[in-house]
């Protein structure tokens, strides 16, 4: 890798964002930890494959940019989709090898964490990512932004998680729970989707604090070792 980062200030950090977690095609600019541009596509397919090198050729062209103005690229690092996560990983490699500029992982439940909490600055938040059948990635805040549940795969029945009740629940894998949780002690929120707008606060306090990735090693957190457990009792990490 070229250069200092550590010398590069923090009003020159110009960020593309990839995420790809879910069915959700999400790309996006920031600057200064601004989101300056924004595309998204989704569908009933995933459709990462066809559109994502599309959509971040059409945001550097639509704000008259150069790959080379970028300082680093953003990825969701996972838990979601294996194909959406090997797709977005493999480009934002490719084009951090190509650029010789950093790698920046974001945590794709605490992309959705981070945007509830804008909306839900008081609540307990959970943020869900669907696992298929009944099962789902997530991962629980307090509603002083404490982590209370960290991240792990879990079979959900109608006690699941009763002990962090009454929380906000977000994310693709929220919408499944509605017809098992009780709406009195559960808010959904289906407005709150997988996003490079979670992503952009998160890497932009990366990228100050040089916490780059690996790009020789660095690889997804697929959780493809999947291992269904009931929870019914408090997680801490």
């Amino acid at each position: 890798m070229k250069g200092d980062y550590s010398l590069f200030l923090l009003t020159m950090a110009l960020i593309l964002h990839i995420e790809t977690a879910t069915k959700v095609c999400s790309v996006g600019l920031s600057r200064d930890g601004e989101l300056i541009e924004l595309l998204e596509e989704s569908s009933d397919k995933y459709i990462h494959a066809e559109r994502l090198t599309v959509l971040i050729e059409q945001l550097i062209i639509g704000k008259n940019l150069n790959f080379s103005d970028l300082s680093a690229v953003a990825v969701t690092s996972g838990p979601g989709s294996y194909t959406g996560l090997r797709i977005g990983v493999s480009t934002a490699k490719g084009l951090c090898y190509a650029l010789d500029i950093p790698l920046i992982a974001v945590n794709a439940i605490d992309g959705l964490i981070e945007q509830a909490k804008s909306t839900y600055p008081e609540s307990t938040i959970c943020g869900m990512i669907d696992a298929k059948r009944m099962e789902v990635f997530s991962k629980i805040i307090d509603t002083k932004g404490n982590l209370i549940k960290d991240l792990s795969a879990d079979e959900l029945d109608e006690s699941s998680y009763n002990d962090f009740m009454p929380f906000i629940a977000c994310g693709d894998g929220a919408e499944k729970c509605k017809t098992i949780w009780g709406k009195e002690k559960v808010t959904f929120d289906e407005t709150i989707k997988s996003s490079v707008k979670g992503q952009v606060n998160i890497a932009f306090d990366k990228f100050g604090k040089n916490e780059f990735e690996d790009l020789a090693y660095f690889e997804p957190l697929y959780l493809k070792d999947f291992i269904a457990t009931k929870s019914k009792k408090k997680y801490f990490s």
